[in-house]
This record gives structure tokens, C-alpha cells and sequence, in this order.
């Protein structure tokens, strides 16, 4: 529980309110994965490894490692992103980022696309999530390529 609330403040604390995104579209959820992209246009995967490597946008390297050298200080709270294209679909790595605790109730991942069943929200960032519809595809597309 603590570990959940360190991470939300965390999170609250990195992402600015201008980069907070109005609601989610509605998606559909097929067993564990959101087998239709959430946005017009396909991913990036450099935008998503971008993303990925961002400490002030997705925040993934505060819990996760991953192949970005570059990037000093990785988290080792949740598995490694190495072969994440391997061992998921787009439609399960989407589900992943977009709200994983309908996977895992216990998660201390955010929900990335989801504004509802929060608890604790500052008030600039109700009713918005924090990846856009784009920003969770440019990252899917990044994971997707990762199959080693």
C-alpha cells in the first residue's frame, strides 16, 4: 500500500499538469489485451522509446529496465522491458500501459489511459490521463519492436 502511494506521489509530482490529456476514448477490453489501437494513426516506435525514456513523461524507467543504455538508474521494482515484443501482443502491451490493474489489481503500475476509480487526484489532473491515445501507441509500438 505504501508502495502504491510513494509511486502515485511520484508520479503526480513528475507529470505536469499541461502534459495531463482529457479523457480516454471508450476501449474494449478482449480477455487481456485492447486488441484495436486507441488512436487513427500507428504508433512510433522512436516517439515511444522517447516516451519510455523520458523521466518526466511516462516514467517507465522508474520501475522498469530496459535497453536504453544511455539512460543511468534504472527501476528494478517491476520486469525488465527486454522482450517485452516477445512475450506480449500489441493488444496485451496496450492493456498493459493503458490500465493494467485490470490484470493485476494489486499493481503499482498507474493507468496510463484511464481517469475513473482513482483515488487521490490533484485537482489539474482529474478527468485526464496521462499518455494520450498516440503517446500509449507510440509506446506499444516501442515495445513491440523489443523481442529480445
Amino acid at each position: 500500500m505504501f508502495r502504491t502511494a510513494l509511486l502515485a506521489g511520484l508520479l503526480a509530482l513528475a507529470v505536469a499538469p499541461a502534459q495531463a490529456q482529457e479523457g480516454p476514448r471508450d476501449v474494449v477490453v478482449v480477455g487481456d489485451a485492447i486488441p484495436e489501437p486507441l488512436a487513427a494513426r500507428p504508433g512510433d516506435a522512436a516517439r515511444g522509446r522517447a516516451i519510455v525514456a523520458n523521466r518526466s513523461v511516462g516514467l517507465c524507467l522508474l520501475c522498469h529496465s530496459g535497453p536504453i543504455p544511455e539512460e543511468r538508474f534504472q527501476g528494478t521494482l517491476a520486469p525488465s522491458l527486454d522482450g517485452a515484443g516477445a512475450r506480449w501482443s500489441a493488444g496485451q502491451l496496450r492493456l498493459r500501459i493503458a490500465d493494467g490493474a485490470r490484470l493485476n489489481p494489486d499493481t503499482i503500475m498507474p493507468p496510463y489511459y484511464r481517469t475513473t476509480g482513482l483515488q487521490r487526484v490533484a485537482k489539474a489532473f482529474e478527468g485526464k490521463t496521462i499518455l494520450t491515445a498516440e503517446q500509449v501507441e507510440d509506446v506499444v509500438a516501442y515495445l513491440a519492436t523489443l523481442k529480445e
